[in-house]
């Protein structure tokens, strides 16, 4: 019995402990995942609280800063002109074109598509991974030349545009050009885009000049002697061809360069909308002309037209910068007996009229020289000439190379140390002569 008993009561000892009932399981699974919500939801609530917050500290800001508080605006609709002109919205013109889609068909015809260039690397460098890479502010670097992509040459017309500019190049400024289009946003193009300098001529639009119909093709500096051979003389052959230049708006304000370089390929400025600066430009419908500066196509319509021939040249010509007030070459002097003996003509081309450069370049075969404007005279030597480029490579300036390669030329690049404490665009040079008389050791095998 007892032994019945005991066994019993270790038997009912067992059953008596608490046992979970189906309420109770639900009841805890209902708390477990009723704690995991919490926690979760604490994460987003957070998440939320800290987005709230940035939101706030935008609008305190927008509330506090007026300037902000008027882009803000503008973008909302509100006039510029309530805000003197000094805010637009920007946009690019494939931004325009996708808020108008309609509008394409009619108002962008693309003349040329971009394109990937195939170019050589420069004639004494034998891997691409020796270029600099650093695309500083050009937007590109000489690492990309060789596959360098040329964007769209276009025509885009707009309606309702007001064009306004800043800086006097007559007294030694840079200009500056913008366009407005529909009253309230600036277009953003290569080398034109809105600066709150515009806003000044822009509040003068009770003066403004008025046209129905006009054509935009100036950009930055202009008046450059660089920017105006690569950038605009290909944009004004172009326009011709196209029957645009009577439309065309050219300055008032024009370099001797630019005049003689109009009539050497039959225009002249009569036969343009001349403008001034005193007052801005209201026009009912702006064609723009876009390009890419270093387009092949662009460039290589420049030299037939001043009457460059196609078989190569036979002098050797160094640029000499020795009557420069920047960008002297320090040991020019020390290069200069050898490449006399070589065939070099030492050349200053401040001493030349712009038409005897031109004459000069079109008997060229090696044009050699330090960093600087006078290498652009590239342009009117025959095909397949030899650039030397003497440059800094802590300031890698690519142009000359695209610029080179985009008329098919052979392109040099020798490194040159840079002297000063001044910016980069003032500095001195010093070629490395070793690399100078390898170049020279080379280019004597030239026929």
């Amino acid at each position: 019995m007892n032994t019945g008993a005991n066994s019993v009561s270790r038997r009912e000892g067992t059953m008596d402990k608490p046992r979970d009932s189906d309420a109770n399981v639900d009841e805890r699974s209902r708390a477990k995942r009723s704690l995991d919500s919490i926690r979760k939801s604490g994460g987003v609530l957070e998440a939320r609280m800290r987005e709230l917050a940035g939101v706030l500290r935008y609008y305190r800001r927008v509330i506090t800063d007026p300037h902000v508080l008027a882009e803000k605006l503008v973008s909302r609709g509100v006039p510029p002109s309530l805000f003197g002109y000094r805010y637009f919205e920007r946009e690019t013109v494939a931004e325009y074109f996708s808020r108008h889609p309609d509008q394409r068909e009619r108002r962008y015809e693309v003349l040329k598509a971009e394109a990937v260039a195939h170019n050589p690397l420069p004639r004494n460098i034998m891997t691409r991974q020796e270029l600099p890479a650093n695309a500083g502010w050009w937007g590109y670097s000489f690492f990309d030349v060789p596959e360098r992509r040329s964007g769209e040459t276009f025509l885009a017309r707009f309606k309702d545009c007001k064009v306004s500019w800043y800086g006097e190049p007559d007294l030694g400024e840079d200009f500056f050009p913008a366009l407005i289009h529909g009253g309230n946003r600036a277009l953003d193009l290569r080398e034109i885009r809105f600066r709150p300098g515009h806003s000044r001529l822009l509040r003068q639009s009770k003066g403004a000049v008025r046209h129905s119909d006009a054509v935009w093709f100036i950009e930055r500096v202009y008046h450059n002697h660089s920017h105006w051979l690569t950038a605009h003389l290909p944009k004004l052959l172009l326009l011709r061809k196209h029957g645009l230049i009577s439309r065309a708006l050219l300055p008032k304000v024009r370099t001797q360069v630019i005049d003689q370089s109009l009539e050497m390929i039959g225009l002249v400025p009569e036969e343009f909308l001349l403008f001034d600066f005193s007052k801005p430009l209201e026009v009912e419908e702006l064609t723009v002309l876009g390009t890419d500066r270093f387009a092949p196509h662009l460039l290589r319509s420049v030299p037939p037209a001043f009457g460059v021939p196609e078989t190569a040249g036979s002098r050797r010509i160094f640029i000499s910068r020795s009557q420069a007030k920047r960008r002297k070459l320090v040991n020019e002097d020390d290069i200069r007996p050898k490449m006399e003996a070589d065939g070099f003509e030492f050349v200053c081309m401040e001493n030349l009229s712009f038409i005897e450069q031109i004459e000069l370049m079109k008997e060229t075969r090696v044009l050699f020289g330090s960093h600087g404007a006078g290498l652009t005279n590239m342009m009117f030597c025959p095909p397949e000439s030899h650039i030397v480029e003497i440059a800094d490579p802590s300031f890698p300036n690519p142009n000359f190379y695209a610029l080179a390669s985009a008329l098919g030329h052979h392109y040099w690049l020798l490194p040159a140390r840079a002297h000063g404490s001044v910016h980069p665009l003032e500095k001195d040079l010093e070629a490395e002569i070793p690399e100078v008389y390898r170049a020279l050791e080379s280019l004597r095998q030239l026929n």
